[in-house]
């Protein structure tokens, strides 16, 4: 019979031993008992409660003695106020003798259970205020109680009028409302002493407890009337003592100090505390209703009644709740009579409402208790503010007045002193919410607006902590390193309010429907009050109160529309809080007065005098033997901060994000490519941090990954100045400019450190040269940092970035070095020899491809390494080139070191060909490096071609070597991939062919003797001149060259001709020979074009395109050229006429034979009269030649 199971979950398993703390009931302990009884059936009506004891610190409960009739309860017990094993410390409390409750006593409630506050209870109290509030309609005695918002929950504390005012008479606190009550409420308050009888009651009801639990007791000698007076009146003294109103301006040290202590007053002193729903409403209520079990009663409460008095409906409306509260099933009264026991009798709690004389409806409860909690959740809207709501004894008019603003109005508006209780429970509240890794952001508005309305409550010299710790919470609500994903969807625009509620949500409209507010008819108070209700019977009429607002108005988080403006935000906090964090170290004095609103001024060093490279090698050196020591950590502050004292660790936390917030501000000022304020705000972000690591006493490898980012942000923008010096002055004035904002968080930063740690970083140099160096300087650091407690496994994306960002930045610099030795080199006029500079530029240049190379594949990335071995083939062809120059002009020949870094070069490119190894992997870097390299073939061979290396080589090994090139050339020149780079290679394809034809037709010409390599010379010679004339073919824009491979195919004809003895041969060769020039006609057709146009254009009024008429016609060429054709097409003629003649033989060719001469001579006499006009324009003569050319391929010249 007394398992706790059976009792409605409101105490621990029957042997648990309490210790006078709270003892924590496991989640089956507690839920499920109550979930048996979770709604009771009254008066054939249902209404829902259900309690889950949450808390107790009752002993097991004890079974009550039913004492003897004629009992005389005027006799204390032997126990009386007596300690007891079997009560446990808590016995007094247990048994209404204790103090009463606080006037704090829902906030020591809230602290304990801070999980539902603001989300799921919809009110916090003490069982007593619960009982007052439901039964205002039926009651003419006053009610005073202090209301509190919180998110969505009330906190409701019994205001102590009499108390208050006894205390400002003492103390001179509350003087205003005391002023406010004795002018508008009640004019002649006086303090209302209690009855005797009052404390008659009192002390009957204790000893009949005492004699309950302990049945044998004997009698005791009745105390004097003063220590009766002294031990029964303890709730008086309890409050005389004056621990449970805190002074506002006295708060205990640990309040301020320790956001997460409680001060004196705010305890949590209720036996239980029971999460109670009754309909639709939450609560969490505080009881100490003393509850009996055993026997055949596992739970009951206990009631002492006079039999001259019946019960009336306020005792009932109180026995019920209490019970329904509880979760207790029975009640057992005892009837006395002058404080004689006559009888006992048992009432289920179903039935308390139907007793005689005590009949009260369980609806009409409901909808008291609806209506008002629709009334205080309608009127009381503004968190952080006190709402008093006050109705005089023997009125029927309910009042609900803003304290808070009221308050305001005095002289110090912190007078109130539920000011810190509830600011501390807002924040509370927020951090609560914040620990929640599950958190939705959704609910960030919410948070914000707990922490913005705890921030305001407080007095900023009084509570620094707090309001430090509230701004970095703000500051944290913002996702730095994560993509903006605004949800304005959700809920509606609020960036400009900080309040969680609009004004219209404040204003209730005066209608019928929401009851009845201030009217002209009100008493003269009326416009101090926030709402009124004008009779308390409008809280019977159901659903007369209904709140027609959410019972949590969505609290908007503010829109941020870019990057800038949530850094901003962010920003706005971390000053606030090192506001809060400098103004409370003590050693203001010891430090330099300066202004916040006064720009500090930088150093400056110029360039020279830091010594350039050489210097920053320096300063790098001293960063990165600061960085190995805060390894070991190192932490001093020049503010005089106590290592890990509150300040010590809220400012570390505060630089580091605005550490952060500023590194986010350059990034998306980078990608805007607004580089000058990326660099300023790096800068923030890296001074922030050096004072972050001056302050810091063990770096965590999270902030060293931090610098690491920073650093490699500060290299890239280095670089993208470097690239963009045409909007140097723009760059310059945007990194010079600097918000108030930014300036105060650099004094307090100044505070703590030089900030100059990152300076040789942050610098905006006007010099290439140097911001590449700073660049570079800036990664190798990132990249140091990254070696420290092994962060480059931790972190291998970053490693990677790093890594390619260093192969980069040595290319670039590697390429300007390189630029810088070409430019030399090509001023070089009078000296023919290298410089020493030049050769300097090519081993800096050098040293800075070897070193990117090696980043590169440090990390597998061959794509990136092939470039870089393309640059370094690039640089060794410039070495080369610079050592062509030596010698006269006239004498000059192919030099050992030209061959020597062509052939170092043609190493590169061929490296680079095996880092890609397919063409697939990248196929536009694939190829490029083809191209260089068969350029570097090509250009190989045409030096040692045009500038035969004679004195040192025989001819035919130079002609072996310059064939080798060629081909090699030719095998990287791609002529049939379709791409931009197409035409190039087919130029450079016939260009090839026609230097080998032209080379092999030069060998046949000057070789005498081998037959057989005569005949070779002499296939290879006819082979490339085809090939060459067939690419030139394909070529829209090549008629010269094209014409000119003809020419010699012409001439190597002509050179064969002259060594053919019969007249056969010599005529099949001269045929072969105009076939050719009937071939040249489409190049004549492609020149007369680009004249045509190019004489037409100056008829235009697009004067633009001349240029690019005929890129590749050259007159004098044209006109050489032509006369060349004009000879030689003559000699081919006249050959082929004296040919024809002498033959007589009657055979079947000799018609075909006739026919052709007669052509020849036809064609040859119009082209000797045509040569002979003088006065032909270019055109003209080309036109003649066209028309001859088409006249000889009619006439089928003998085959």
């Amino acid at each position: 019979m007394g398992d706790s199971k059976e009792a409605g979950a409101e105490a621990p398993p029957a042997g648990a031993t309490a210790r006078g703390g709270l003892s924590l009931l496991s989640q089956a302990e507690a839920e499920e008992p109550s979930a048996q009884g979770s709604a009771l059936f009254l008066g054939g009506s249902e209404v829902k409660s259900r309690a889950v004891v949450k808390y107790s610190s009752a002993p097991p409960r004890a079974a009550f003695a039913r004492l003897e009739e004629k009992t005389d309860l005027k006799l204390p017990p032997a126990n009386w106020l007596r300690e007891s094993a079997k009560l446990g410390p808590a016995g007094t409390t247990i048994l209404g003798t204790g103090k009463k409750s606080k006037p704090f006593s829902s906030f020591g409630m809230a602290y304990d259970f801070i999980d539902s506050v603001g989300n799921d209870v919809d009110v916090v109290s003490d069982s007593e205020n619960i009982k007052k509030l439901l039964k205002i309609p039926y009651s003419k005695s006053h009610v005073s109680m202090a209301v509190h918002r919180v998110g969505r929950t009330l906190l409701l504390d019994e205001l102590d009028i009499q108390e208050l005012f006894m205390r400002s008479s003492q103390t001179g606190d509350w003087t205003w409302l005391k002023e406010f009550y004795q002018r508008l409420i009640d004019q002649k308050w006086q303090r209302k002493k209690k009855s005797k009888e009052h404390w008659y009651q009192k002390a009957i009801l204790s000893k009949f407890l005492y004699y309950s639990i302990n049945g044998d007791g004997a009698a005791q000698p009745v105390p004097s009337a003063a220590e009766q007076r002294e031990s029964s009146s303890s709730d008086q003294t309890g409050d005389a003592d004056g621990a449970s109103w805190p002074a506002p301006f006295e708060m205990p040290s640990p309040v301020s100090e320790d956001p997460s202590a409680s001060s004196q007053g705010l305890k949590n002193d209720f036996v239980r505390n029971i999460l109670w729903t009754f309909e639709d409403i939450h609560m969490l209520v505080g009881s100490n209703m003393p509850i009996f079990g055993g026997g055949r009663y596992p739970a009951v409460s206990l009631r002492l009644r006079d039999n001259n008095k019946p019960i009336n409906v306020l005792t009932g409306i109180d026995y019920w709740l209490d019970n329904l509260i509880c979760n207790v099933p029975e009640l057992v009264m005892c009837f006395h009579v002058n404080g004689i026991v006559q009888k006992y009798e048992m009432i289920k709690t179903e039935e308390i409402p139907n007793l005689e004389n005590s009949n009260f409806s369980t609806k009409v409860i409901k909808d008291i208790a609806q209506n008002i909690l629709s009334f205080l959740k309608s009127n009381c809207t503004k968190e952080g503010h006190t709402y008093w709501l006050f109705k005089a004894s023997g009125s029927d008019i309910v009042k609900l007045y803003d304290l808070t603003t009221l308050c305001e109005e005095t002289e110090d508006k912190y007078q109130n002193p539920f000011t810190m209780p509830v600011a501390i429970l807002l924040y509370k509240v927020a951090c609560n919410m914040m620990m929640k890794k599950n958190q939705n952001k959704k609910h960030y508005g919410t948070i914000r607006t707990l922490l913005l309305n705890c921030v305001k409550l407080l007095d900023k010299s009084r509570h620094p902590q707090i309001i430090a710790s509230a701004n970095y919470m703000l500051s944290e609500l913002f996702q730095l390193d994560e993509p903006k994903k605004e949800e304005s969807s959700e809920s509606p625009l609020n960036e400009n309010s900080d309040e969680s509620y609009s004004e219209e949500e404040e204003e209730m409209p005066d209608s019928d429907e929401n009851g009845s507010y201030c009217t002209s008819s009100d008493p003269p108070d009326d416009n101090k009050a926030v709402a009124i209700i004008k009779s308390v019977g409008e809280l019977s009429v159901p659903e007369k109160y209904k709140s027609i607002h959410q019972i949590r108005p969505s609290c908007a988080f503010p829109v941020c529309h870019d990057t800038e403006e949530r850094c901003r935000l962010v920003l706005s906090y971390v000053l606030e809080g090192l506001k809060s964090v400098d103004s409370s170290i003590k050693k203001e004095s010891d430090l330099p007065a300066a202004d916040p609103s006064t720009p500090i001024p930088l150093k400056y060093e110029d360039e020279s005098a830091r010594g350039g490279p050489e210097g920053l090698e320096k300063q790098m050196a001293l960063f990165l033997d600061k960085m190995g020591s805060l390894q070991k950590g190192s932490g001093s502050s020049q503010s005089g901060m106590t290592p890990g004292s509150w300040q010590h660790k809220m400012k570390l936390q505060l630089i580091l994000k605005s550490s952060k917030a500023y590194y986010v501000l350059s990034d998306a000022a980078m990608s805007l490519q607004k580089y000058g304020r990326a660099l300023r705000y790096i800068k923030l972000a890296l001074q922030s941090h050096d004072t972050y690591c001056c302050l810091c006493t063990n770096m965590l490898s999270e902030v060293l990954l931090f610098l690491s980012q920073y650093l490699t942000l500060c290299g890239d923008i280095q670089l993208m100045l470097a690239q963009n010096a045409n909007n140097r002055a723009a760059h310059l004035e945007e990194f010079n400019y600097q918000t108030k904002e930014d300036q105060e968080i650099l004094h307090s930063l100044h505070r703590e450190s030089s900030c100059q740690g990152f300076a040789w970083a942050t610098d905006l140099s006007t010099d290439l040269e140097s911001q590449l160096s700073v660049s570079c300087k800036c990664y190798e650091a990132a990249n140091e940092i990254l070696q420290f407690s092994d962060l480059k496994s931790q972190n291998p994306e970053h490693y990677v970035q790093v890594l390619k960002r260093m192969g980069n930045i040595r290319n670039e610099i590697g390429v300007f070095y390189m630029n810088q030795a070409a430019a030399l080199q090509s001023e070089r006029v009078v000296s023919k020899s290298v410089s020493t500079a030049e050769q300097q530029l090519w081993k800096k240049s050098f040293s800075c491809f070897e070193k990117g190379i090696h980043n590169f594949e440090s990390i597998d990335d061959a794509t990136n390494a092939a470039l870089l071995l393309c640059n370094t083939g690039r640089l060794m062809r410039i070495c080369a080139q610079a050592h062509c120059g030596a010698g006269d002009e006239f004498k000059r020949e192919f030099s050992p070191e030209e061959g020597l870094y062509y052939n170092k070069a043609v190493d590169y490119y061929l490296k680079a060909l095996r880092s890609l190894g397919t063409r697939d992997r990248h196929p536009a870097v694939w190829d490029s490096v083809n191209w260089e390299l068969s350029t570097t073939y090509f250009t190989m061979a045409t030096l040692q071609q045009d500038y035969a290396p004679l004195s040192r080589k025989a001819q035919e090994q130079i002609e072996k070597e310059v064939s080798e090139a060629m081909m090699k050339s030719l095998k990287y020149c791609d002529v049939d991939s379709a791409s931009a780079r197409q035409p190039l290679c087919q130029y450079r394809a016939a260009t090839i062919h026609h230097r080998l034809a032209s080379m092999y037709h030069s060998c046949l010409r000057n070789q005498v003797g081998d037959e057989y390599l005569r005949k070779q010379h002499r296939v290879l010679a006819d082979l490339h001149y085809g090939q060459a004339g067939r690419l030139f073919q394909l070529l829209k824009d090549t008629p010269c060259e094209l014409l000119r491979v003809q020419l010699e195919r012409v001439a190597f004809a002509e050179f064969q001709m002259s060594g053919q003895n019969s007249n056969v041969g010599k005529l099949k060769t001269l045929s072969g020979a105009l076939d050719i020039m009937v071939r040249t006609k489409h190049a004549f057709q492609l020149i007369r074009k680009e004249l045509v146009e190019e004489l037409g254009q100056p008829k235009s009024e697009e004067p633009t395109p001349v240029a690019d008429a005929a890129p590749g016609l050259n007159r004098e060429e044209v006109l050489k050229l032509l006369s060349i054709f004009e000879s030689r097409l003559a000699f081919l003629l006249l050959q082929s006429i004296k040919l024809l003649s002498p033959t007589k033989k009657k055979t079947s060719n000799n018609v075909e034979e006739d026919v052709a001469l007669k052509t020849n001579k036809h064609i040859y006499s119009q082209l000797l009269r045509a040569t002979a006009n003088k006065n032909a324009s270019l055109p003209e003569r080309i036109d003649v030649l066209v028309h001859l050319l088409d006249q000889l391929a009619r006439g089928s010249a003998v085959q």
